[in-house]
């Protein structure tokens, strides 16, 4: 028998349905899980690392506890291997103990094979002395050990490219020459989050030693598309409830705040939970280079200071054929440049060795470098106005005034009053593909993080509060686009009145 023939017996010969209606019964796993177990372990350049992701409730917490047991007590059981299940809270990461618990204690063939510890989230295995252990980054448990196996548990969850856990994980296998890496789990929300970066890089990269299976609706699909949820959802009709299905998908046609969480968690599709000003679809629909050096007429930038620890943002855009080209520019401090990618999930480190970011030496933002570089930049351009929000502009005035630049800047507030128009242009140009931002990167995380409120009336300013992350780059295009509309209606009433005088 093959490595996979042998689990696939164990798990549907030895392992019963851990809860439910068929509680008790043998495990009969569906043709899907099947296949992703053959490609796992029958791969004849050996499989480092597999992704399994499709929608909710599709069985893949039931899954993980059954390859888990294959490698205590079964077929793949190693002498004094360590197991690791990883999940990003300590109740996920209980489901999975107890799922696990529960399919062995329920078989009388291999009840007696193993020794659990409730306390610890640990299962023994007598016969090889294996050790399953289920952890979550909220115990903030140390590895201390080296595992055969990782397995990570809905690690779609996790926001940005990087993460202390997983690696703290993914790095502690170096003992074994063969070590096995397998996530299970539904997407991520956007294509800068962890899974979303492995997933692309294993369908791009063609690596022998990737598995992976994804399971999502198309693009774009109606919500009660149901060709869609058979695509996101393998396990439909088997252990996964059409009719449970159709009612949230009802709901969420039916209440256009549901509809993210639809998308995301049961069509399987990269979709923020929260509504997001611009749609990744829309943001990618722009993604031509700009052409600054095209630009014949004039420009208009929009300057969003921040905390002097933060993001200090200046975004220039200029027409070339009736298309903005966009040019952004951000600075950040180069000392703790490192803790705050971790805070805020982005690898500024890599963005600044690549040219997407200034760096300033010290541990706040140097704003007579901020004042240098820019006169640098505008040097020899046909800046008509620059927005500004008014905090911390003093301070940065006065670093214009000492470098000898003297700037059209134009207060322009972040409020209801100033950002309703500023937005409503903005999404106007966005949506008919009027922008051309050439998907840099630092603009593209602050796109993805940008949240709108409103007022009573339906005005419109991005929300820093709820936002999920910088948002900077996003407030100094909108108010780019903004000085340069209002600039151009002035223009326009100005010739106007001409006329009729």
């Amino acid at each position: 028998m093959t490595r996979a023939a042998r689990v696939i017996r164990f798990i549907e010969g030895y392992l019963c349905v851990p809860e439910g209606k068929d509680v008790g019964k043998p495990m009969v796993l569906a043709d899907f899980q099947k296949k992703f177990l053959i490609d796992v372990f029958d791969n004849p350049h050996g499989t480092r690392r597999a992704i399994l992701s499709m929608g909710r409730k599709g069985g893949k917490t039931a899954l993980i506890a059954a390859i888990l047991a294959a490698f205590v007590v079964g077929p793949e059981a190693r002498q004094n291997a360590v197991l690791v299940s990883g999940a990003l809270s300590r109740e996920q990461a209980s489901l999975v103990f107890r799922l696990c618990c529960l399919m062995i204690q329920q078989s009388p063939k291999i009840a007696d094979l193993v020794r659990i510890v409730p306390s610890g989230k640990r299962i023994i295995g007598l016969p090889m002395n294996t050790e399953f252990r289920a952890m979550s980054a909220e115990a903030k448990t140390a590895m201390g050990a080296s595992p055969l196996l990782i397995i990570g548990d809905e690690w779609g969850q996790v926001r940005g490219p990087q993460d202390d856990f997983i690696d703290s994980l993914l790095t502690s296998q170096g003992a074994h020459e063969n070590p096995l890496q397998i996530i299970i789990s539904t997407q991520a929300a956007s294509d800068a989050d962890w899974l979303s970066v492995q997933i692309d890089d294993a369908l791009k990269s063609g690596d022998p030693k990737i598995v992976c299976h994804l399971y999502a609706a198309p693009e774009g699909c109606d919500l009660m598309d149901e060709s869609a949820w058979k695509a996101a959802n393998p396990a439909l009709g088997l252990f996964r409830s059409e009719d449970d299905l159709r009612e949230q998908m009802t709901q969420a046609q039916r209440m256009p705040s549901m509809e993210n969480s639809a998308r995301n968690l049961l069509l399987n599709q990269r979709v923020s939970t929260e509504s997001p000003f611009v749609s990744p679809d829309v943001w990618k629909g722009c993604a031509l280079s700009p052409k600054m050096d095209a630009v014949d007429g004039p420009v208009f930038a929009g300057l969003d200071l921040s905390a002097r620890t933060d993001l200090t943002a200046l975004v220039i855009v200029g027409k070339v054929d009736g298309v903005w080209q966009v040019q952004p520019h951000f600075w950040t401090p180069e000392q703790g440049i490192h803790d705050r990618s971790k805070r805020d999930r982005a690898p500024y480190a890599v963005w600044a060795a690549e040219g997407h970011l200034h760096t300033t030496a010290g541990a706040t933002v140097d704003y007579e470098i901020v004042a240098q570089d820019m006169a640098a930049i505008l040097a020899g351009l046909d800046v008509q106005a620059i927005a500004y929000d008014r905090w911390r502009i003093d301070l940065l005035k006065k670093e214009l005034e000492r470098v000898g630049c003297d700037l059209p800047l134009v207060p322009w507030g972040q409020g209801y009053k100033d950002m309703a128009p500023a937005l409503d242009a903005l999404e106007a140009e966005l949506l008919n593909q009027r922008i051309a931002h050439g998907m840099h990167p630092v603009l593209t995380m602050c796109a993805a993080n940008a949240v709108v409120t409103k007022d009573p009336t339906g005005a419109r300013k991005l929300d820093k509060s709820r936002a999920t992350g910088r948002i900077d780059g996003m407030q100094a295009l909108a108010m780019a686009i903004g000085v340069a509309v209002a600039a151009g209606e002035e223009q326009g009433h100005a010739a106007s009145e001409f006329c009729f005088v």
